[in-house]
């Protein structure tokens, strides 16, 4: 089933649609609906829906301006008015299709056969992503996902050696000797890492606490098995004691 989202600045149009679209067709799900673009705009941020039936003619913002304001366009967008005249400028604004209000059947399941034959060509990187983050986020067994170098990597705790920060990158360092480069701060690579196996020892160093060789007490240092030395900072001795 189609995960549609409307946008119509006014409520009796944007309710009139949603009752079309969900009544004229078993194959549409209606997830959200705004009559603020700007409310739409974040919302469709962070989400991304089947399509997008949009109005033209709303008063702080029309639906040219809002297509061009998208900074997620990894969905088809039809284009819904009452005036035929914008239909010419709807297909230049790179809108899949336009419906005329009031909407008609046959209409409709042709702009619907439209959404699916662009979906199945234009399957998306971010839903990819968003289905594999799902999976693992619903595995007993959950995996640390890093997002490096236009790919998921899903990684074992006990593949992790330690991290060690660059100003804003961190380099992850792995039992196997690779190292992986993340545009992210130290402090970011730790919320990835499971609290309970892996410790910030040092402004600078993460370390996974199964890793732990030796510790140094005297000089302030930790060995790990594969002979890496890291310090211990003196903010953090203490704390780390009570993690072993």
């Amino acid at each position: 089933m189609l995960q549609a989202v409307i946008v119509d600045d006014e409520i009796k149009a944007l309710q009139s649609l949603t009752w079309e679209l969900t009544n004229f067709s078993d194959e549409i799900n209606v997830i959200a609906s705004f009559t603020n673009p700007n409310e739409a705009l974040l919302y469709l941020e962070k989400n991304t829906p089947d399509c997008l039936f949009l109005d033209i003619e709303m008063p702080t913002m029309d639906g040219f301006q809002f297509i061009k304001k998208l900074t997620n366009k990894n969905f088809p967008v039809v284009i819904t008015t009452a005036y035929n005249q914008y239909a010419l400028k709807a297909i230049k604004s790179q809108a899949l299709d336009y419906l005329l209000k009031p909407i008609d059947t046959d209409d409709l399941e042709e702009t619907i056969v439209k959404i699916k034959k662009f979906n199945s060509k234009n399957f998306s990187v971010e839903k990819l992503e968003m289905a594999l983050l799902n999976y693992n986020s619903r595995s007993i067994h959950k995996r640390i996902t890093l997002n490096t170098d236009g790919k998921l990597l899903f990684l074992e705790s006990d593949e992790i050696l330690y991290a060690e920060s660059d100003g804003n990158y961190s380099t992850i360092f792995l039992t196997d000797g690779q190292k992986i480069v993340l545009t992210k701060k130290l402090k970011e690579v730790n919320e990835l890492l499971p609290a309970d196996s892996f410790f910030r020892i040092h402004n600078s160093y993460i370390i996974n606490l199964n890793k732990i060789k030796e510790f140094l007490k005297t000089d302030g240092y930790v060995v790990l098995k594969s002979n890496h030395k890291i310090p211990v900072s003196r903010q953090k001795k203490s704390d780390f004691l009570d993690m072993l």
